[in-house]
């Protein structure tokens, strides 16, 4: 989550305590999206190059994270936020992967946010494995165990044949949408694309942050610490994300009349606790 470490340095205190800070800032912002008309809610924790911090930090984070869904468990259930982390888990402490287990099992009925919080990934990474589950290939972090029945339509084709003899499964023969859900390793909801992506700390890239879901992705950038980040700025960014045309490739006006049909559902989604209509994703990207 950009700018805690530079939030903390700036007071004389340590970077740690800026993790911690940070830990407040995501407890306003999962408070504060559903009444945006934010259904899905995904927050970039620690990316797969993260591993490369000093030591001390990765541990210190890696105990946060734990601390947190120990924390804020009941709290989600309560307040109907389902919570899913994606990324790797094989390189991640036992007791943290029961925990994360332990609030998905916990938190599997909300309805009212999906909350996913991204640990240990990378988009790129999730786009190849993507390519190695199509041909039934496996690679190291994958779930399943790379048989014709993870590698979804991809593996009548290819079933009971050797993985160094399966052939690659015709682009032709799969979609956008299948594919991206062999993207999301969540083939029993699919994956979503995202409409708005917001980085705190002043920094204007990715950093391999839902490369495939961002493709017509509105991008807000911000100075703002991440712990200072709060409901107001939350707001903003949605402000002006629906005053931006967005054309999908199309004429203005035809983007016009999709623009207006998406506010009036964001507004029908706050009204109700719930956008049903367009499902609206905010991705917060703060590696």
């Amino acid at each position: 989550m950009d700018g805690n470490g530079r939030w903390a340095v700036a007071r004389g205190k340590s970077r740690t305590a800026g993790h911690l800070a940070g830990a407040d800032a995501v407890r306003r912002t999962v408070e504060a999206a559903p009444d945006l008309g934010i259904d899905i809610l995904t927050l970039y924790a620690f990316s797969s190059d993260n591993w490369r911090r000093p030591p001390e930090e990765v541990g210190a984070l890696m105990r946060l994270l734990r601390r947190y869904l120990m924390a804020e468990t009941g709290r989600c259930v309560e307040n109907g936020v389902r919570v899913q982390v994606i990324g790797r888990r094989d390189r991640l402490a036992s007791s943290l992967v029961r925990e994360i287990e332990s609030a998905e099992r916990a938190t599997a009925r909300g309805e009212k946010l999906w909350l996913r919080i991204a640990v240990d990934y990378s988009a790129r990474d999730a786009i190849l494995r993507a390519a190695w589950r199509l041909s039934g290939g496996q690679l190291p972090g994958q779930p399943g165990n790379g048989n014709p029945a993870d590698a979804g339509s991809a593996g009548a084709s290819n079933a009971g044949v050797p993985h160094e003899r399966r052939a690659p499964q015709p682009a032709a023969q799969i979609s956008r949408e299948e594919f991206s859900r062999l993207v999301a390793d969540c083939p029993e909801q699919g994956a979503h694309d995202v409409d708005l992506l917001i980085r705190t700390g002043g920094e204007k890239r990715l950093s391999d942050f839902l490369l495939w879901e961002c493709a017509y992705a509105e991008l807000i950038f911000t100075e703002r610490m991440w712990p200072d980040f709060g409901r107001a700025d939350l707001e903003d960014a949605v402000l002006e994300f629906r005053h931006r045309e967005r054309r999908f490739g199309t004429v203005p006006a035809a983007a016009a009349e999709r623009a207006a049909r998406s506010r009036s559902a964001i507004t029908a989604g706050r009204d109700s606790g719930r956008n049903e209509a367009d499902a609206e994703i905010a991705a917060l990207a703060m590696p």
